[in-house]
């Protein structure tokens, strides 16, 4: 059955070695309500908890485990389907799937067929997965969480993005025969930096604080000493409280901005409202101190 651990309510639990990319994310601590200081780190740190970081020599560090009260968020369940066997077609431009997968060894030939018979006779390959496949996605179910074009090897892509909804194709990587399940799809979002300048001709806009929402992930201590008008601050220091309910607070299909001191912690931020579905999202790239420097120097730089 599919399980509400095995669906990623933030981003991938456990991310399998089928990326290529290596993109830094929000790292949340599961025993703390407070995140580590995102104040700077080099963009390919990546910020979770060590525990949390999967040591296998094929998988980037790009995940999350979600702390608990975040189960309670999960508004995409997929309803469990029978699963079946197909090549599938369609081209994958332009969409995210949501997917999950089991994984055996180039030589369990017999293995394989023995679970492709138990989907067939209806067990799930999420309780597969955590039972036989060797990928360490597998304490989640096999679940890889969200991807896109070009974020896993090449054999895999085209298996996943060919693949109808909830059917189970057969492919083989160099790490192995993948079962892969394609639980969900939807419209590819769009992430991309704003510089200051034309962030603040669109703040020009009388309708532009009504028709967006701006984000600043500082502490009030840096907001005390600079701001701009329009913003909610949502401390990063304070993700516990806030997270789990950014998809009742914001509109995820409005142009959401996010702002920081400089522009990291926002990128990071902007990167996690990705994974939680907001379509649209901007981060101001260099962040206030930027604009302050480029556009407005009556605001204070600290």
């Amino acid at each position: 059955m599919m399980r509400a651990s095995h669906l990623p309510p933030i981003a991938t639990p456990a991310l399998c070695s089928l990326r290529l990319s290596l993109i830094p994310t929000l790292h949340l601590s599961s025993s703390s309500s407070t995140l580590h200081r995102l104040s700077t780190f080099a963009p390919s740190q990546t910020l979770f908890p060590k525990t949390l970081v999967t040591n296998s020599p094929y998988l980037p560090s790009y995940s999350l485990k979600p702390a608990q009260p975040m189960l309670s968020m999960l508004s995409n369940m997929c309803p469990k389907s029978t699963a079946s066997f197909s090549s599938g077609s369609g081209s994958g431009d332009g969409r995210e799937i949501l997917v999950q997968h089991l994984l055996v060894k180039e030589d369990d030939l017999k293995l394989l067929l023995d679970i492709q018979k138990k989907i067939s006779e209806g067990e799930d390959l999420s309780d597969l997965a955590v039972e036989y496949s060797i990928c360490p996605s597998k304490d989640e179910g096999g679940m890889l969480g969200w991807v896109r074009k070009g974020q896993m090897v090449p054999e895999f892509e085209e298996a996943a993005f060919n693949a109808p909804i909830n059917k189970v194709v057969r492919c083989k990587t160099k790490f192995g025969w993948h079962l892969v399940q394609v639980l969900s799809e939807r419209e590819e979002s769009i992430l991309q930096d704003i510089q200051p300048n034309e962030f603040h001709v669109k703040m020009q806009d009388p309708n532009f604080f009504e028709e967006a929402q701006l984000i600043d992930v500082r502490e009030p201590e840096e907001v005390a000493q600079a701001s701009l008008p329009g913003f909610q601050v949502l401390p990063l220091r304070q993700f516990g409280s806030w997270g789990p309910e950014i998809s009742t607070k914001f509109d995820p299909l409005k142009d959401t901005y996010v702002l920081c001191h400089h522009g990291m912690r926002s990128l990071q931020v902007a990167k996690w409202l990705q994974t939680q579905g907001f379509k649209r999202v901007f981060n101001v790239f260099g962040g206030i101190h930027a604009y302050a420097v480029n556009v407005d120097p009556s605001i204070p730089t600290y």
